[in-house]
Parts: C-alpha cells; structure tokens; sequence
C-alpha cells in the first residue's frame, strides 16, 4: 500500500507494546481520520489475539493510522511515536514482554522509510538515552485488524484503560524521558 491514498489520505504503522496505549496518543490530534489495532509483521494470514500472543506467528502489536498529510506529517507521527515507547527494548514495552511487544516503524514506500531512518538517527544523536535505539525500521507487511474488543479500548474501558497504563510504567517512563523537551526532533 502506498503512503498516499485517494482523497489526501495517508498510512502509518507502528508497533509500540500493547496497542491499547498506542490509540489515543494519536486519536487526539488534528488530521487523524482513523487509528486501528491489530497484527502485522507476521506469517499468518489472519491471525487471533491469543495466535499473536502465542508467539508463534511472527506478528506484532501496532497500530494503522490514516491520517490527511495536509494537517498533520508524517515526520509529526514519527515524534509523537517516539514519545510513546522505550525505543531502548528489544524484549518489549513495559509489562508486556516476548516478539509480540517490540517497537517497529512499517514504512509504506521509501520516502516513510528514509523519513523513519532519519529521524531514528535524530533521536540516537540526542544522547537522550543510555542505551542504543533498537526499534527497527521494516517493510510494511499485511495489517490484520484486531478483534472488536481491542479497538478503542481507550474509550471503551477508560478505567481499566488507565490502571493499566499507569502501572505498566509506560506513563513514568515517559515523563522522565520526554516532559520538558521541544516537540520536535
């Protein structure tokens, strides 16, 4: 799929953990038409929750946004998304561990993938971070929506939404690392 669609349409797709923490840090912002969970990166045409988190199908948790290129850049979701992730784990995000749960840009065509490699670039050069970024930068592959319950889940089920976020260590870990920098990398 291409990075533009009919009607000034774009697509992203990043895996940052759990994808229920990766909806509404994108949900909010101008030029966002849509964010869906699911599965990609993998070998199973389909796949469940329970499959994908078997580890046993190659897939990732992220997310695919649709966004119109005119409100909001791609190189804007790029840096919003690096302020959602530990970019430093290779073993997952947070309290979810194993394949599933690692962090990956999936570029649509060679202008997001040399837009994500320059900006991966940016932020090592930061010093932001201890350790070496390991979020890798793939091909986009299939995207799979993830069942029903998963969409949303923000909106959904806000309390448990927010128990869970906060005692993942996502929200400190944030804070710590990103909450008096400039928005831009």
């Amino acid at each position: 799929m291409s990075d533009t669609v009919a009607g000034k349409s774009s697509v992203a797709t990043f895996a940052g953990g759990c994808f229920w923490c990766m909806v509404k840090p994108f949900d909010q912002w101008p030029g966002i038409k849509k964010v869906v969970s699911g599965y990609t990166g993998g070998t199973v045409e389909h796949p469940t929750y329970e499959e994908v988190c078997s580890e046993s199908t190659g897939h990732y948790e992220a997310v695919q946004i649709t966004f119109d290129p005119d409100v909001i850049s791609y190189d804007e979701l790029l840096d919003i998304y690096w302020r959602q992730i530990d970019p430093t784990d290779a073993g997952g995000q947070f309290y979810d561990r194993g394949p599933s749960y690692q962090t990956a840009i999936f570029y649509h065509d060679e202008d997001q993938r040399l837009r994500a490699e320059a900006s991966k670039r940016r932020l090592a050069e930061t010093g932001r971070f201890s350790k070496p970024i390991a979020t890798k930068i793939l091909a986009a592959k299939p995207f799979y929506e993830a069942e029903e319950y998963h969409q949303d889940y923000y909106r959904r089920n806000p309390a448990h939404y927010n128990r869970y976020r906060q005692a993942s260590g996502r929200d400190r870990f944030i804070e710590h690392h990103w909450e008096d920098s400039p928005r831009e990398l």
